[in-house]
């Protein structure tokens, strides 16, 4: 008897336990909260500001790796099935594409269907270069988010499909993206105060990660590398980044937290320029100027600043 009973309690205690490892999966659903699964970082701001307390926000792309290269686990994929919404960018990352195509989530919101992309500057690629990235990208540049005002749009979208999936929040959801387009204007009308009275307005980069701060702000940007980051560049290339530095009279050429910067250590020595750090803002980690999108945006603006001599 006392063996028996032994046993059952065991099995109890193991149900119990197997109960509790569980728990976790199911801890959106428990509480209420909608899940929302994002591609990569910019979307995490999106989503964590608007969902507020009414969400859980999983950021596919883990901190510190570049978006580019994400691969997912079969659990990732299994889970995006149950995510209330999924917030993505097709084109940009193949495996979350090959996801969404496999399980089709409840929601969706693509900024690839009503954002408008912009074509790569043919001068931020030598021919080797536009033929390696050219399988992934195209023409076109995926790097929308570093425009503020393409995160205004995100932010009615993502506001839109909460409200759908929760409508008894809407209100929630409608004064939370208040505040964020907010704060998103007022980084918009900084950069372009910041940026309006400056010595130059040429700035080299590791890769051409930045064509729409660029374009909102009137700026030339030169790439040392095309819109893949891992490409690395031929001595062409490299010859003609350091003539354009010398011709445009360059202070600073910039890298990134998330690419190697030996290249552009080098030529930063070889020209006798300094070094400083531009971030693209496609994850955060340690090593970003900042705990979130503004911050680090902020920090872009102030690098940018400083090496272009803006009054």
């Amino acid at each position: 008897m006392f063996v028996r009973t032994s046993i059952a309690l065991l099995f109890a205690s193991v149900l119990a336990l197997s109960g509790c490892a569980s728990a976790p999966s199911d801890t959106g659903v428990a509480d209420g909260k909608l899940q929302v699964a994002v591609a990569f970082y910019p979307f995490q701001l999106v989503a964590e500001r608007i969902g507020g307390s009414q969400v859980t926000v999983t950021n596919l792309t883990p901190p510190g790796s570049e978006p580019h290269d994400l691969e997912l686990a079969p659990r990732q994929v299994a889970g995006l099935a149950e995510a209330d919404l999924v917030v993505l960018q097709s084109g940009f990352q193949p495996a979350v594409d090959n996801a969404v195509t496999q399980v089709t989530p409840k929601r969706t919101v693509d900024t690839a269907t009503f954002l408008t992309f912009l074509t790569a500057d043919a001068d931020d690629h030598s021919a080797a270069d536009h033929a390696e990235d050219s399988h992934n990208h195209g023409a076109d540049d995926p790097h929308t988010w570093l425009d503020p005002t393409n995160l205004v749009v995100v932010a009615e979208h993502v506001r839109d499909a909460l409200s759908e999936a929760k409508p008894e929040a809407k209100a929630e959801f409608t004064a939370n993206t208040e505040a964020l387009t907010k704060d998103l204007i007022a980084l918009d009308e900084d950069f372009k105060t910041g940026l309006t009275k400056c010595e130059r307005n040429t700035f080299i980069t590791s890769h051409a990660a930045f064509g729409y701060l660029a374009h909102r702000y009137g700026l030339t940007q030169v790439g040392i590398r095309g819109l893949e980051p891992d490409v690395e560049p031929s001595a062409a290339r490299i010859a003609e980044v350091q003539q354009i530095a010398r011709t445009e009279g360059v202070t600073t050429i910039f890298f990134e937290t998330l690419v190697s910067p030996v290249v552009s250590r080098s030529i930063a020595g070889d020209l006798g320029l300094a070094v400083d750090v531009l971030d693209p803002l496609e994850g955060i980690s340690a090593d970003s100027r900042g705990n979130d999108y503004l911050e680090v945006m902020r920090a872009n603006l102030a690098a940018l600043r400083t090496a272009n001599q803006c009054s």
